[in-house]
């Protein structure tokens, strides 16, 4: 590929560790992209963009050419909507090693008056949280938002009754002391993760916390069973 050509979209989403949806996933093409007033890049199996981007803000990640993290989420809002595009923007902002930074999202979706499908980036931004550590915590949370539970926050601190640090919350109702944890498949087929879980959850409701844990199956459904199980654990008895 030439010095004038790059990765975006999905393509660059992909070198830049975003998730995206299982379809877009299986699609094998590649997003080819030049700057305007260059044509467009053609081949089979490539489609090809002309972007009107500054070249100098063009990076290397992986040893392949892509623009910035934020652009690249800009540019995911032709091709993806809602949940999708809200799971992107979390993880740039994950708690480990985020890519940028709230403040950066915002000006970019500012500045973004010419864009295509920019009403999707203004949806996702007002969704998008930092903190997060997996895509379906954010689909979880979204979730629990559309059914007008109270948002929890993300990946909060726990503290036991001296203030001793217990662990981290995927999702946390600190005044009703609710942690909502969404278990992936990893929690089960680590053995140290799995040990690792048992001892902070224990730890967790030993100090007074009321945990509700989550897996994939609860989330089928539109999260019909995860919206009940947390609903109830914020129900006063």
């Amino acid at each position: 590929m030439g010095v004038e050509r790059f990765f975006s979209h999905t393509t660059a989403a992909r070198i830049y560790g975003l998730c995206l949806p299982r379809e877009i996933e299986r699609k094998a093409e590649l997003h080819i992209s030049t700057v305007a007033p260059r044509r467009a890049p053609k081949g089979a199996g490539v489609i090809g963009h002309r972007l009107r981007i500054d070249q100098d803000s063009l990076r290397i990640r992986s040893g392949l050419r892509v623009p910035q993290a934020v652009e690249v989420w800009c540019e995911l809002a032709s091709l993806l909507e809602g949940d999708d595009l809200v799971c992107a923007g979390d993880a740039l902002l994950r708690r480990k090693n985020p890519l940028t930074e709230p403040d950066a999202l915002r000006m970019a979706v500012e500045a973004a008056t010419d864009r295509p499908r920019v009403d999707r980036l203004r949806r996702a931004l007002r969704l998008i949280r930092p903190r997060t550590d997996s895509p379906m915590e954010t689909r979880l949370r979204l979730a629990l938002i559309r059914a007008r539970l109270p948002e929890p926050g993300v990946n909060i601190a726990i503290l036991d009754s001296r203030d001793s640090f217990i662990g981290f919350g995927d999702l946390v109702y600190t005044g009703a002391r609710v942690v909502v944890e969404y278990d992936g498949d990893h929690h089960r087929s680590d053995p140290a993760q799995y040990s690792a879980d048992v001892d902070r959850h224990w730890r967790m409701q030993n100090a007074g916390w009321q945990l509700v844990r989550l897996d994939r199956a609860h989330l089928r459904n539109n999260a019909h069973e995860a919206v009940n199980r947390v609903r109830q654990a914020l129900t006063p008895k």
